[in-house]
């Protein structure tokens, strides 16, 4: 059981149910409670940590808000099971005619040191050893995406060498389900530049085609960054929707 609230430290300046709430998502992230599990009833918590009940729903409500944890009515509160797969092809619009769903096809596999910029995205020492993938989207057995990935390899380690053939085409449920590595969140940064030679001769696009770009950095329930990758598909089909209320 852990201790009351007041013998947990908390930064200087959070209120009593922010303290709370740190507390709770370290024992998530701690792996009291894995991705997807229902939390303990509101009442228990409250007792557990020694804080009155509204205290508590005020904690669990920031949470919420942040994302950590979902509450369905008539269920419960549950940990959030993360992303599934935040699809790179939300930004494009290819007409495949069929609602298939992407295959995907991993080009290239190598355990390789990391570019200053990957290894400072991933927090890690210049140089340490990271897990490079190139992978290939595809609709209608037509090339879309090409893209690499950058993995930290004290992480995926497991997936430096098995056997590819077992790989799905959505990767964030595969991390979670192999290595337990649950991605929560993910940024997406949106550009333009022109396609390279590799690029280009995996998209069947001549070199220079005008591409689009997005370059992710996706988190785990720590807030470490697990995964640095770059998405490249032909600009022409870029299609992207805000709406703003």
């Amino acid at each position: 059981m852990n201790p009351p609230l007041h013998l947990l430290r908390s930064e200087p300046g959070l209120s009593r149910y922010a303290s709370l709430a740190q507390a709770l998502r370290a024992r998530v992230v701690a792996g009291e409670w894995p991705p997807g599990s229902a939390l303990p009833a509101e009442s228990q918590l409250a007792n557990e940590h020694g804080v009155a009940l509204g205290t508590m729903r005020r904690a669990l409500e920031l949470l919420a808000e942040q994302g950590f944890i979902e509450r369905i009515h008539g269920k419960g509160t549950f940990v959030r099971q993360g992303l599934t797969g935040a699809t790179m092809l939300r930004f494009f619009r290819f007409d495949s005619g069929t609602g298939e769903v992407p295959k995907s096809r991993i080009l290239q596999r190598s355990q390789v040191s990391a570019p200053a910029t990957v290894s400072r995205a991933l927090g890690m020492g210049a140089g340490e050893p990271v897990l490079r993938l190139h992978r290939l989207r595809l609709m209608g057995d037509q090339p879309r995406l090409f893209e690499e990935l950058w993995l930290p390899l004290d992480l995926f380690g497991p997936l430096a060498d098995d056997d590819l053939s077992t790989w799905e085409d959505l990767l964030y449920p595969m991390f979670a389900r192999r290595v337990q590595v649950h991605v929560h969140r993910a940024v997406d940064d949106i550009g333009f530049s022109q396609l390279s030679a590799v690029q280009a001769q995996h998209l069947a696009l001549p070199p220079g085609h005008p591409c689009a770009q997005v370059q992710r950095s996706a988190f785990d329930l720590a807030g470490r960054c697990v995964e640095v990758r770059t998405t490249s598909g032909d600009a022409h089909a870029f299609h992207y929707t805000v709406t703003i209320t």
